[in-house]
């Protein structure tokens, strides 16, 4: 079963990879050896204490074992490639089949990536003698099975947490607070690093040496000392936790394959005077009945929480977080603005949520136009009114008034061309995600390598960029004038280009929606 699911996986990805899968596979392989060279180098690096490699060694594959959990949930997705669904069919026992994905999951650039930085181990262990190379060799291979291992238990546990009605508000918070670890990596970097060369923070390389991503350089610097009963429980003890960690892959694989994700919409009652509210809150046109159709489906479905959530925590972590961790807070009175430019990147595939639900617009002649617009209202209303009010507030609060012409003219140019490139990337970048109502995970993107989205979210930037180039400019120009006025005409500026850009935008996605619907609903279908 091993070889034929690995064999099933290269398949797959020679036949599957394209242009800019390709792109973000070697963008991303190239970063990755980067990491990894690092890691080696502090493995080898001579210093004077023996304790600060090993301080520094199990703090840094702390960081590894983390952005294995992390890095999905930052890009919406992971490796996909094979799905448990594939073989829900098939009469295989699901510890066989957990193995055999296991395996399938150390095809790939970032499984290699990881094993190179694991190998920082067998470096560490070459100064140390030859039994503790050997020790190294061996909690390589077991601390890269650890690492995949643990971020496909915890990735299927929060989605099964999150695809379900009751846990959704609990799940919601536990994304939230996997998020916000990266107030602790920042802090980490900035302050955590120099304190281990100084030997200042005994308590927390205690806790760096106990947790399993530290154990391999504990049982390598133990074999060179010739403790080699440390080193036997050490290895025991990792055996044990990959067992575990096996056993309870099987059950979450058996859940997901036997129990389907859809649980169906909530049934609540609402009061006919609310739903008249609600009503009344959008015209009683095509263009206002998609828009409340996409409202409901943004709350209802997990993908586009998660998406939403996403969107939040990365805000939080490039403004916030840099003045919490005692450095600049230029960036916090733009919260909201980069609020908008990352929900504008996490949101621009629509249709590929939706899937082959898109046939139901094309088989309504001239559907095309209320269905771009539509999302896009709905869109704007889901994230204007957050942008707004953190964009009112926050340069206030924190005495930074003279931001305020800079953001009431990035808000709306930022907005209008989010919302309009939140359709282009749906019609022209569309990609299909697996079917929620046999997926049973929110972070699952059909095999879509995250460093494809990574450049994508890139090349969107650029783009949102350039729609906010005239505010930049006038604001510019005010300021090395000293002419308010000039930073002032920024705001009509503004709101002129994010209505022309989300109109022109619109426009754009809407003729490709009419003229080349058939060939986007083949591609968002091909995972149904």
């Amino acid at each position: 079963m091993v070889g034929v699911l690995v064999r099933l996986k290269l398949r797959v990805l020679r036949n599957s990879l394209r242009g800019r899968q390709i792109a973000g596979m070697i963008v991303g392989g190239v970063f990755g050896l980067l990491a990894a060279a690092l890691t080696i180098g502090i493995a080898v690096f001579p210093v004077p204490q023996a304790r600060i490699t090993v301080d520094l060694l199990t703090s840094v594959y702390a960081v590894w074992a983390a952005g294995w959990i992390l890095a999905p949930i930052a890009t919406g997705g992971g490796d996909d490639t094979l799905r448990p669904e594939h073989f829900s069919l098939l009469p295989i026992p699901r510890r066989r089949l957990a193995v055999g994905l296991l395996a399938a999951s150390f095809v790939g650039v970032t499984a290699l990536v990881s094993f190179l930085a694991f190998a920082g181990l067998i470096a560490y262990g070459v100064r140390l003698g030859v039994g503790a190379v050997f020790v190294g060799l061996v909690f390589t291979v077991l601390q890269l099975a650890f690492v995949v291992l643990l971020y496909r238990v915890v990735i299927a546990a929060l989605g099964a947490l999150l695809t379900s009605r009751k846990g959704k508000e609990l799940g919601i918070v536990l994304v939230a607070l996997t998020g916000l670890s990266g107030v602790g990596v920042n802090y980490a970097v900035n302050k955590i690093g120099p304190a281990i060369v100084n030997g200042q923070v005994p308590g927390f390389v205690n806790v760096m040496h106990i947790l399993p991503s530290g154990w391999g350089t504990v049982a390598v610097h133990a074999a060179g000392e010739g403790a080699w009963g440390t080193v036997g429980g050490l290895f025991a003890a990792m055996v044990g936790l990959l067992a575990v960690l096996i056993a309870a892959w099987g059950a979450l694989l058996a859940r997901q394959v036997t129990t389907p994700s859809f649980q169906g919409a909530s049934r609540t009652r609402a009061k006919a005077e609310g739903r008249r509210v609600r009503r009344g809150l959008l015209p009683l046109t095509p263009v206002g009945a998609v828009a409340r159709k996409e409202l409901h489906t943004w709350w209802r479905d997990a993908r586009r929480r998660v998406a939403l959530l996403s969107t939040l925590l990365i805000g939080v972590v490039v403004t916030v977080v840099p003045a919490l961790s005692g450095g600049h807070s230029l960036l916090l009175p733009y919260f909201g603005v980069v609020v908008v430019l990352f929900a504008c990147l996490q949101s621009g595939n629509l249709y590929g949520m939706d899937g082959s639900a898109l046939w139901h617009t094309l088989v309504v002649p001239g559907a095309e136009r209320a269905d771009v617009r539509g999302r896009q209202l709905a869109w704007l209303l889901l994230v204007a009114p957050l942008g707004l009010v953190l964009t009112a507030l926050l340069p206030g609060l924190l005495g930074r008034t003279s931001a305020y012409p800079w953001l009431f003219g990035l808000l709306p140019a930022t907005l209008g061309a989010g919302a309009g490139l939140l359709m282009l990337q749906s019609v022209f970048l569309a990609f299909p995600l697996p079917d929620q109502r046999r997926s049973g995970s929110p972070w699952s993107s059909g095999g879509r390598p995250g460093c494809a989205r990574v450049l994508l979210m890139f090349a969107t930037m650029l783009l949102l960029l350039v729609g906010a180039l005239p505010v930049v400019a006038l604001c510019l120009a005010g300021l090395f004038t000293h002419l308010p006025v000039l930073q002032w005409l920024g705001v009509p500026a503004g709101i002129a280009t994010g209505i022309g850009l989300a109109w022109w935008w619109g426009a754009i996605a809407q003729r490709r929606l009419a003229t080349h619907g058939p060939e986007l609903l083949a591609l968002v279908r091909k995972e149904r």
